[in-house]
């Protein structure tokens, strides 16, 4: 064994130039794979944690209006929820399946003041669950409560941007202040977080005391609500049939008029979102598995290269007693060598290099609508996963070796004797 490792390294060192060549194509591969692993990672970490800020694990439903005549009824009607689609959706036939429902009103754009000082904006009567279904962040106190919509209590919750024109130098002590909707008081109990670019901001009230102060009629905007037991993409688009199938007969909308009732449902987009995010792991693994090809390949080539080389010099070790498989078993060893040597010096290399994106490009952030965003968060690959793709590397250099070694171990003597 000590005799063959004397032997690849004076083989090697004999062909400094064809050893690093070779061991570059090799460290390149892996370390192209891993960074782009890592990278890619980065990059889906970041997608998925800003989508879920937006996702929410609700289904919506809204009336919207008509694209079809349907039932004797013309196109282009507006659909308007009511009492009875609430009674539809609470029905005990959805017991088990349809939980926490949530109802929201249409906004009245009204005119806020506080000592003189006024800013634009709009109430929508809500229930406690719209911060949660909306991904609503509060800046200071609270959102509404049930005590709230309970009481019917005049409070409201403002935006960061209304409560700055409103109370520029202290905004934060808006909170528990009294401030004019028009000629109607409220008390603000929250402030939450808004682009500070946009002064015109939904400011949610208690669902009761907008009924009972702007719409007592029994129009309802919007029904949400969460699910209980579908699991599969297919699952809850069977379920999210069955019941806009409902209203959509009670309404006389045509049942294939995708625009006579508005439906967001939180939990296919999740679905969709984490398959498309499979998706995208799937098409880095494979970039990165072909740029790995390219060392593969680049293995074999050196290999076949370095055998032609070498023919005179296996002849004279037949010709004095080496038996084939001996050659053979010099050829792979040499082979898992350079692979091995380089193939861990580039994983190394990988994963500095995905740890310098995490320390600069990974600390980058982009203004988005307000909002500030990372690129990358994370862009790491686990160290399981290195060694993996690395010990492929060498049973693939192995591999790439084999042929090589094959045509070393057939050549007769006399013919490897005449070679050059």
């Amino acid at each position: 064994m000590l005799e063959l490792f004397h032997e690849i390294v004076s083989s090697l060192k004999n062909n400094k130039l064809r050893t690093a060549l070779t061991g570059f194509a090799v460290s390149w591969g892996i370390f192209l794979l891993i960074a782009l692993l890592g990278a890619g990672n980065g990059l889906m970490n970041s997608f998925m944690g800003n989508m879920a800020e937006y996702i929410s694990q609700s289904i919506t439903v809204e009336g919207w209006r008509t694209s079809k005549p349907y039932a004797g009824y013309k196109e282009g009607r507006d659909i308007q929820l009511d009492q009875k689609d609430l009674t539809y959706t609470q029905d005990p036939r959805w017991q088990g399946t349809i939980e926490n429902v949530s109802l929201a009103t249409a906004w009245t754009s009204t005119t806020f003041s506080l000592d003189g000082r006024t800013v634009a904006g709009s109430v929508r009567g809500v229930m406690p669950d719209y911060m949660e279904q909306e991904k609503i962040r509060m800046a200071h106190g609270r959102f509404l409560n049930p005590d709230d919509l309970r009481e019917s209590r005049k409070a409201i919750v403002v935006s960061s941007a209304q409560a700055k024109e409103l109370l520029p130098k202290n905004p934060e002590k808006l909170v528990g202040k009294w401030i004019n909707a028009g000629n109607i008081a409220f008390r603000v109990v929250g402030i939450y977080s808004t682009d500070e670019s946009n002064m015109t901001r939904l400011c949610p009230i208690p669902y009761s005391t907008y009924k009972g102060i702007y719409d007592p009629t029994d129009k309802i905007e919007t029904i949400s609500f969460t699910v209980n037991g579908p699991q599969t993409l297919e699952e809850h688009r069977a379920f999210e049939k069955t019941y806009t199938g409902g209203i959509k007969s009670r309404h006389h909308i045509a049942p294939d008029d995708n625009r006579g009732l508005w439906v967001n449902n939180g939990y296919t987009d999740n679905l969709e979102m984490h398959k498309a995010s499979k998706m995208i792991r799937i098409a880095l693994w494979i970039l990165g598995m072909l740029t790995l090809v390219s060392g593969i390949v680049g293995v074999s080539n050196i290999m076949l290269i370095t055998v032609k080389e070498r023919t005179h010099e296996f002849g004279i070790r037949k010709a004095i007693g080496a038996k084939p498989g001996a050659i053979l078993k010099l050829i792979i060893a040499e082979s898992i060598s350079i692979t091995a040597v380089f193939g861990y010096v580039g994983m190394f290399m990988g994963m500095v290099a995905c740890q310098v994106m995490d320390k600069t490009v990974a600390q980058d952030v982009v203004n988005i609508g307000g909002e500030e965003i990372r690129m990358l968060v994370n862009p790491n690959v686990g160290l399981d996963v290195a060694l993996e793709a690395t010990l492929l590397l060498i049973v693939a250099g192995t591999l790439a070796g084999v042929i090589p070694a094959w045509k070393a171990a057939r050549v007769k003597p006399i013919e490897a004797l005449r070679a050059e």
